[in-house]
């Protein structure tokens, strides 16, 4: 039986991972697809890519693409999540911080540089037409649990992350969310090490195809939104709502999207150029 080690964040988006893992449907095609949880998110990833630690990531779009022009020998297969991601932008409950422009030149907890909660920052800072240079300060927390006592204790300001995930902390006073940010493009992609690609194309596609089944028809899973729920410990409303605006991809992510969101991540100084297509994508 192949051994394959994947890894993504331990979020709602990758429940039909767990459910097809649950249901033994790779064992069934004599694959033992092994998932690791990356709480620290896109960053934490890109690092076990490289030191092969796993084979496939379910990673964010611009870390990825950022990640693989800095010389990370992997390629996006395929989008999984088509919709973009709601950022929620959060300070401490006590923090005197009330709207967006409070924020400017105070200090964004970042799980890592790289990150995606370290890419967003940018995007904020610049839909406020904030100054990138001056008003930008970073603290690394590494992950959700680091941002809760980051900004508890006022090592960091304000911090944003996917605004399901962080709802609990909303709602237990833990954190205020004073505003969203969605990214400009897809969220989630299914990224491979090419080395991998090379040596297993017929397992990866069996892969996709099982992801795929599931995520092609998630929704009408009977009572998955209570299922959500309750794996991930949110209300009920709350998971229906983002059910309402997530659609999942099975195809792989197209070259108008890849450079926009290059352009977006060049104007931020985030990359050093614009690469073609073929550099960032494998199509199977």
């Amino acid at each position: 039986m192949k051994k394959v080690n994947i890894g993504g964040v331990p979020e709602h988006f990758n429940l039909a991972w767990y459910l097809t893992l649950k249901n033994g449907e790779y064992k069934e095609k004599d694959i033992n697809l092994r998932w690791h949880d990356y709480p620290g998110g896109t960053g934490a990833m890109c690092k076990a890519l490289r030191n092969k630690d796993i084979d496939i990531a379910v990673i964010l779009t611009e870390g990825i693409i950022k990640d693989i022009i800095d010389g990370n020998p992997s390629r996006i297969v395929q989008t999984f999540v088509q919709t973009p991601l709601v950022w929620g932008i959060h300070v401490a409950k006590n923090s005197s911080y009330k709207t967006i422009s409070d924020l400017k030149g105070t200090k964004a907890a970042i799980s890592r540089f790289g990150s995606g909660s370290h890419l967003m920052a940018f995007i904020n800072a610049e839909n406020n037409n904030w100054n990138l240079n001056e008003d930008l300060n970073f603290e690394v927390i590494k992950d959700l649990e680091g941002a809760v006592e980051g900004l508890t204790d006022g090592t960091a300001d304000y911090f944003l992350w996917e605004k399901f995930t962080t709802k609990p902390l909303v709602d237990d006073g833990t954190f205020r969310r004073i505003g969203n940010c969605p990214s400009p493009w897809p969220c989630f992609v299914i990224a491979v090490r090419e080395d991998f690609i090379n040596s297993n194309k017929e397992d990866l596609e069996t892969i996709l195809n099982i992801i795929n089944n599931t995520t092609a028809d998630f929704k009408d899973i009977p009572s998955i939104d209570k299922t959500i729920a309750n794996r991930y410990k949110q209300k009920l409303d709350d998971v229906q709502e983002w059910l309402s605006i997530t659609e999942w991809s099975q195809s792989l992510i197209d070259k108008e999207t890849v450079l926009t969101t290059q352009k977006e991540l060049f104007a931020l100084n985030i990359i050093p150029e614009i690469v073609d297509y073929n550099k960032l994508t494998y199509k199977l």
